[in-house]
């Protein structure tokens, strides 16, 4: 029998941009918190006492500032070197040859497969064959697998390869393959990374995406982890084990407000639903985007009073205990419960006002003058970062604030509702 650990995607040390502009957050915890996943991952594999590891690429998330991250990931590799454990990696396109410009030895127990040609390595001791290949550059738009041997004979044999399979939403596609290139190499298992959601593709035979370690904002929501497999001795896929490392976990926390009046009930409904988050974290901490819905008369007083809200919601948190939750976002989705036909018949004003509201709301979003000014004045690497922050998307919802508080401010005389 054999067993290993299937893990994919750490982002050893992954930036967590915007931070410091949120008061209270856990920075310590969340700058933390991809080495304190990874340490888990070495853990489980020193607990369970694995035959060896495999790692599915972008250990990093780009070139490191200086040498401790790689020191970091030198020392937990470490660990397993001491009881003999063996660790598989490869390179992926945050970890790619071409971007990682620092170098460090690795423990003799890790080995890191080219990225030149497909490698197949034999793990001493065990009827396993790993075929793999590193990304030489960040971006490699080939089908790699094309490349990779037919499965030996008599072996369990393993791929290990950082792909995007045929595209999946939210990610660039990385080294395209289908599953059928897959199945055609006959091998029993594919160790896939890329891919931050786990998910195992098919089990006839196994395709699995191992997920990231370490969820990093709220596109990546829920347990993150890894696979803990075992091969019988008729080398076949005897069970596959999921177990969570993440020590953050990311939630979107959907509020339907649909016919709730009183902001009292709307907190409640807030905080019982935090609650449950926590309850269900196991422990870690719980980072939260919280995502109001439903036709309410709150609609206008969500837009318009955002810091408050914000304030009592972020004070309710803290009742949950220390570091047990933290708000990284209130998204507001909301609509008025405003008869808008009703309120254009009031005179003819506020018809005007509702048919501009109308007109601007339909119209595609642009950049004003004021923000492309600032935009030329800021460092090229800022700017990237900046201009890509300003979609159409978030100017429609810069947009959708204004014309709630026109709105309400229409449909409530000295703050009761009309």
């Amino acid at each position: 029998m054999t067993r290993f650990i299937h893990a994919a995607d750490p982002h050893i040390d992954s930036p967590l941009r915007g931070l410091d502009a949120h008061e209270g957050a856990p920075v310590g915890v969340l700058r933390g918190a991809t080495r304190r996943a990874f340490e888990n991952l070495i853990q489980l594999a020193l607990d369970e006492n694995i035959d060896f590891l495999v790692i599915a690429g972008d250990l990093y998330d780009g070139d490191w500032k200086d040498y401790s991250t790689g020191l970091f990931l030198r020392g937990q590799l470490a660990r397993l070197s001491e009881k003999g454990i063996p660790a598989y990696l490869v390179a992926g396109n945050h970890d790619a040859a071409s971007v990682i410009t620092k170098k460090l030895s690795l423990p003799k127990n890790v080995h890191v497969f080219s990225t030149r040609a497909t490698e197949s390595v034999e793990v001493a001791g065990h009827q396993v064959v790993i075929h793999g290949r590193g990304f030489p550059n960040r971006a490699v738009p080939e089908n790699l697998v094309l490349d990779f041997p037919a499965a030996v004979p008599n072996k369990f044999n393993l791929g290990l390869l950082h792909t995007s399979l045929i595209g999946r939403p939210g990610h660039d596609t990385y080294a395209p393959c289908s599953e059928a290139d897959l199945r055609q190499k006959g091998y029993g298992y594919w160790a896939l990374g890329h891919i931050h959601q786990p998910e195992v593709i098919s089990r006839e035979p196994w395709i699995v995406f191992a997920g990231n370690c370490q969820g990093r904002d709220a596109r990546e929501v829920g347990p993150r982890g890894c696979q803990l497999v075992t091969v019988n001795d008729s080398l076949e896929v005897e069970s596959a084990e999921w177990f969570d490392l993440d020590v953050v976990r990311w939630q979107v926390l959907e509020i339907d407000l649909g016919g709730v009046t009183e902001e009292s009930d709307a907190y409640s409904r807030v905080t019982k639903s935090m609650a449950e988050a926590v309850a269900g974290a196991g422990g870690r901490l719980v980072a939260t985007r919280i995502l109001f819905t439903g036709a309410t008369p709150l609609h206008g007083s969500l837009h318009r009073e955002t810091h408050r809200w914000r304030a009592e919601l972020l004070g309710r948190a803290q009742d949950l205990g220390e570091e047990a939750i933290w708000i990284e976002k209130i998204k507001v989705s909301t609509t008025p419960v405003y008869d808008l036909a009703q309120l254009a018949e009031r005179d003819a004003l506020t018809k005007i006002v509702l048919e501009t509201l109308e007109q601007t709301g339909t119209e595609p979003a642009s950049f004003p003058p004021e923000i492309k000014e600032m935009f030329d004045v800021l460092p090229p690497e800022i700017r990237v970062d900046v201009e890509a922050e300003w979609t159409e998307s978030r100017q429609a919802s810069a947009m959708d604030d204004v014309r709630a508080i026109v709105l309400d401010a229409l449909g409530t005389k000295g703050g009761q509702a009309s």
